[in-house]
């Protein structure tokens, strides 16, 4: 365990720098100058000449990405061209928002998918797997902002259940923060939630199908021991698969929801970013969002002997 782990500790160092470089690359490759940017449209040839100078732009490629990769080293990732403060310090300020978005809509994708899975396989053939199935077909072809617009239409607007827009720390006001995530973190964990119902309840039918289950239930188990003990369990496996793949692609996919709703979240940044062409906080987006896919990964790695000890993660036997 532990050598894997090493293993994948070094393979995903390698991999920050490959994406370093190829951030690194494809910024100074895009259209429009940052000095610029940075100076105005209105700037002299002399003040953007200090300003290019003041950016490092008139160093080659190579001393700009040592340069680059020494900040980096020490957390340092600029100033944003479109504000002047520390992108840091925005990252700080934005991160967590979607962080919790994130967590609450995998909470609610993860509680609705497994109870949906478990009731259609239970009810296979009956009313309760049409309604299910109908759910999860829902979920995967209506895009989250059609269904984001609808919520705030009738919910919000129109009962009053729950704020249209705004956000509230979490951390300060717990009730009220997770109350003004509630519409925006159901409906990002739809999609989600459609796909774990839909996996959840192959894997239950065929481990409910297999050898061991049968024998169970030869010996007296309880149908409800049964469920929990060999069927859920190794469900748990697919899940866990599952919102590891998907938990980065939330990360980086909540710029929709989060524009809908009007949290000030890293989906905002990016966006705004991109809009205004700013260099400095796109190349952050990007290898902060590479470092959860990484990060996330292994921790998928890790819960797999959590979850099954019989598995053997790195290849062992």
């Amino acid at each position: 365990m532990i050598r894997y782990i090493l293993t994948k500790l070094w393979q995903s160092a390698l991999t920050l720098v490959l994406s370093a470089v190829v951030v690194f690359l494809g910024v100074r490759l895009l259209p429009g100058d940052p000095a610029r940017a940075m100076a105005g449209e209105d700037a002299s040839p002399e003040q953007l000449a200090a300003m290019r100078e003041q950016l490092g732009l008139d160093d080659s490629l190579p001393a700009q990405f040592m340069t680059f990769l020494s900040n980096l080293s020490r957390g340092d990732f600029g100033t944003s061209t479109r504000t002047g403060t520390p992108v840091i310090d925005l990252i700080a300020t934005t991160l967590p928002v979607t962080l919790w978005l994130s967590a609450y809509a995998i909470a609610v994708a993860v509680l609705v998918g497994v109870l949906f899975g478990v009731i259609a396989e239970r009810f296979r053939g009956r009313w309760p797997e049409w309604f299910t199935n109908g759910f999860a077909l829902l979920g995967l072809s209506v895009p989250n902002f059609w269904l984001g617009i609808l919520a705030i239409l009738y919910l919000a607007v129109g009962l009053g259940w729950f704020p249209a827009s705004g956000y509230v720390d979490v951390l300060s006001d717990p009730i009220k923060g997770l109350y003004y995530l509630t519409l925006p973190a159901v409906i990002l964990g739809t999609s989600l939630a459609a796909v774990i119902m839909r996996q959840t309840r192959a894997s239950m039918i065929e481990t409910m199908n297999t050898d061991y289950v049968r024998t169970a239930k030869a010996k007296g188990l309880s149908g409800a021991r049964v469920l929990t003990r060999y069927g859920l369990r190794n469900s748990l496996i697919v899940v866990v698969t599952i919102v590891g793949l998907q938990l980065g692609g939330l990360i980086s996919g909540a710029v929709v929801t989060e524009r809908i709703f009007a949290l000030p979240g890293f989906g905002k940044l990016t966006l705004d970013a991109v809009f205004t062409r700013d260099y400095p906080v796109i190349e952050a987006v990007v290898l902060i969002i590479t470092l959860s896919y990484i990060v996330i990964n292994l921790s998928v790695d890790v819960l797999y002997s959590v979850i099954n000890p019989r598995i053997r993660i790195g290849g062992g036997n």
